[in-house]
């Protein structure tokens, strides 16, 4: 494993150093960063932008906000807040959380703090969360990174994002601000976040010499020509979004999601899929295949029975999906 040693705190070129480092060095090797941003709202990858952020707030802070390429819902970063990413080979393509969120884990678990898994994509102390994980996977390689709450402001969490009724009802909290938490109030000694990170740093790599991979002057190039044509874009961050007429909205044990349908006579004109859900492919040619479809349930079935739904959205059946386009 490699370290990447990165000091910018500029959340659009740290971004794109995750993709250019995924896509770009050797895939033989495995990689490790940790990082930081300014004050930012990080977008999961199907997200629909507006509807995740509280924008009078936004603006008024001067927060960012930036579009990554994983799947998953909205996080809150600040300076307090310390981000993981892994890169390696990837056997099966599937995502597995707690391939990478054990080492985690077992690193607090050194510093006297006792964290879990919680089964999809979170990592909490005390049924708190401080650690939310998203992955994606590229040509046999799989990113994987994750948030940690260290000493983070928490109201600026709740006063950043816009929390969504049916998420509030489904997970039957009252507030963000009553479901995450902070690691360094569970430390037995209290240290720094510099000095937490190198702790974890050298945990991760199990008390060995740690490796590290130095960006070229081309890498730099090429990080930052990525940065300013994709994660500086308003395009990318938070799309061109028509005026839909029908949206079908559900939730379910792998994810909310969103279906916006432009339907004219009676047939589908258009489609966009938002949502929290994980996933490793491009919505957009799930879409198209809606388009020209009749919206009424027996030709949504047909086209359903088409479809392998698993590989966009995981566990998913069609009769739920079914049931939640049903007009």
């Amino acid at each position: 494993m490699l370290y990447i040693r990165n000091q910018s705190l500029d959340p659009h070129y740290n971004l794109a150093l995750e993709e250019y480092a995924l896509k770009n060095l050797d895939p033989q090797e495995s990689y490790i960063l940790l990082w930081q941003n300014a004050p930012s709202v990080i977008i999961g990858r199907f997200q629909n932008t507006l509807e995740e952020i509280n924008p009078e707030y936004i603006k008024e802070q001067g927060i960012h906000v930036v579009r990554r390429m994983t799947g998953g819902g909205a996080v809150y970063h600040d300076l307090g807040n310390l981000n993981f990413s892994f890169i390696e080979k990837s056997q099966d393509g599937k995502i597995n959380f707690r391939k990478f969120t054990e080492p985690v884990i077992k690193a607090l678990a050194k510093m006297g703090v006792t964290a879990e898994d919680n089964g999809r994509n979170d990592i909490t102390i005390d049924g708190k969360k401080f650690s939310g994980n998203a992955q994606y996977h590229f040509k046999g390689k799989t990113l994987h990174h994750g948030t940690l709450l260290y000493n983070a402001k928490l109201e600026d969490v709740q006063a950043a994002l816009r929390v969504r009724a049916d998420k509030m009802a489904s997970k039957g909290v009252k507030s963000v601000r009553s479901r995450v938490t902070n690691i360094a109030e569970y430390l037995p000694r209290k240290i720094s976040l510099e000095e937490f990170r190198q702790q974890l740093l050298e945990d991760l790599f199990q008390g060995g010499p740690v490796q590290e991979y130095k960006l070229s002057p081309v890498d730099e190039q090429k990080i930052r020509q990525l940065m300013e044509e994709k994660y500086l874009t308003w395009e990318w961050n938070y799309g061109r979004s028509p005026a839909f007429n029908v949206v079908k909205k559900g939730r379910f044990a792998w994810g909310g999601i969103e279906m916006h349908l432009n339907v004219e006579k009676g047939l589908i004109q258009d489609c966009k899929i938002y949502g929290d859900f994980f996933s490793n492919q491009e919505m957009d040619s799930l879409e198209k295949q809606f388009c020209g479809v009749k919206f009424k349930a027996e030709d949504l079935a047909v086209l359903l029975n088409q479809v392998e739904l698993s590989q966009y959205f995981g566990p998913v059946s069609r009769e739920e999906f079914l049931e939640l386009l049903t007009p």
